[in-house]
């Protein structure tokens, strides 16, 4: 087991892969009384287009179907794994997003026998014809739920705008026609393809004995057969396809909406390190020029173009980067055009400065110190931020090492004109 000491936030984590490819990482916490485990996939709703485990065929599945996946997984032939969690003292839950699938468990004691359930319930799907139709009316529901969501609507209708062609603009449920076609086959393919352990991560945090538990792991995983890894072969259409420059659409919402989007065409950095500064550099930018404490801010503020609801952010993931600028405004085309014009003018901008970037730094170092209070940010962030073999922990050197210049060279090679896309959001008359 590979043991690694961060000095700077006095903490230590273990690492190991394990001879079927599952790679695992343990961080003790021992002041703390909880301990989470995380068990991800690196899968996703985007996803949809790929080389079955066992096969040389490509197929394409329904929209939705790693997020009905992670619903299934739970129901077992002998009931439901979440009351087995409350039985055990344990909370348990489960999220999708566009590249991963992730099950979780917070525990304040039994923490080996929830682990051994998380590792298990997760390696042993069940799925029939008759609990896959039961669920479709379900998700059905949960998808209208989203579609209620202006928020949620804004954020799809700018990703339908920057990616027309990418499965990226399709929501993460799915819609109720795709989810109508998913059958058990469907769900077991998708399964057996991207759950394999040398695709997937087991991370846990809190109370806990690293070698003790580490030596439970191993155990749980040798007792079981699992068939040979395989490379996963995903296919996506091409990412730099025409942007749609404008759209609006109109929802039950009380003030308009605006938001302003960028998607990355600019090649980026191939290593970890590099990748996570690129990152880190260009979140700097946006925070250097319409954080809320920049003059660029008060100013859009003192006008009336933005409020409180106005705030922006960057994603950045396999297969696709974008940037987005959004809030409620009764000036939503003025508002649009003004944060545009600050963005494509950001080299002459007065707050681009190396005093402004240390303070910023500063407070980006204290808000870093901040969320590794809460196991659950950590837990979560972890995995959701490996770029190679860099982790969430690394941060910091990170961010000390940004310099102007840095700054500026990631906001050239990222905005550009092309890149932008506006999305509008106004009221029913």
């Amino acid at each position: 087991m590979n043991k690694t000491e961060y000095d700077q936030i006095n903490e230590t984590l273990y690492h190991e892969v394990l001879p079927n490819g599952l790679t695992v990482y343990l961080l003790p916490k021992n002041d703390y009384h909880k301990t989470y485990g995380l068990f991800s996939t690196n899968y996703g709703s985007i996803d949809n287009e790929f080389i079955p485990y066992g096969s040389d065929k490509k197929i394409k599945v329904p929209d939705g179907i790693a997020h009905f996946l992670e619903h299934k997984l739970f129901e077992k032939e002998d009931g439901d794994v979440f009351q087995l969690f409350g039985q055990q003292g344990a909370s348990a839950n489960a999220f999708t997003s566009f590249t991963k699938t992730s099950y979780l468990f917070s525990t304040t004691d039994q923490v080996e026998k929830n682990l051994t359930t998380l590792l298990d319930f997760v390696q042993a799907p069940y799925f029939t014809e008759e609990t896959v139709n039961k669920e479709k009316g379900i998700i059905g529901q949960e998808i209208q739920m989203y579609e209620d969501d202006p928020n949620w609507r804004m954020f799809f209708g700018i990703l339908n705008n920057l990616y027309p062609e990418h499965p990226l603009h399709i929501d993460i449920a799915g819609t109720v026609e795709s989810i109508e076609a998913i059958t058990a086959d469907d769900l077991y393919t998708c399964y057996r393809t991207f759950y394999q352990p040398s695709n997937m991560v087991l991370f846990v945090v809190g109370k806990l004995e690293p070698e003790k538990l580490m030596e439970l792991i191993r155990t749980n995983q040798n007792a079981k057969d699992f068939p040979p890894a395989q490379k996963i072969k995903r296919y996506f259409p091409d990412n730099n396809g025409d942007i749609i420059a404008k759209s609006s659409m109109r929802s039950a919402i009380t003030r308009d909406k605006f938001v302003l989007g960028i998607k990355g065409l600019d090649v980026l950095p191939a290593e970890g390190k590099e990748l996570l500064r690129y990152k880190t550099a260009l979140n700097l930018l946006f925070q250097l020029l319409l954080g809320n404490t920049s003059q660029n801010y008060l100013k859009m503020y003192n006008d009336g173009l933005i409020d409180d609801s106005f705030g922006f952010e960057f994603s950045l993931d396999r297969e696709f980067h974008f940037a987005d600028f959004s809030g409620d405004t009764d000036q939503p085309e003025k508002a649009a055009e003004k944060v545009k014009e600050i963005l494509l003018h950001f080299e002459e901008d007065q707050e681009l400065s190396e005093e402004n970037l240390t303070l910023l730094k500063k407070k980006m170092l204290g808000q870093y110190f901040q969320t590794l209070n809460s196991l659950e940010y950590i837990a979560n962030q972890f995995t959701q931020s490996l770029f190679g073999d860099q982790t969430l922990f690394d941060l910091p050197e990170i961010i000390e090492s940004i310099q102007l210049a840095d700054v500026l060279k990631v906001g050239r090679s990222f905005i550009k004109e092309e890149a932008f896309s506006e999305f509008y959001m106004q009221p029913n008359v």
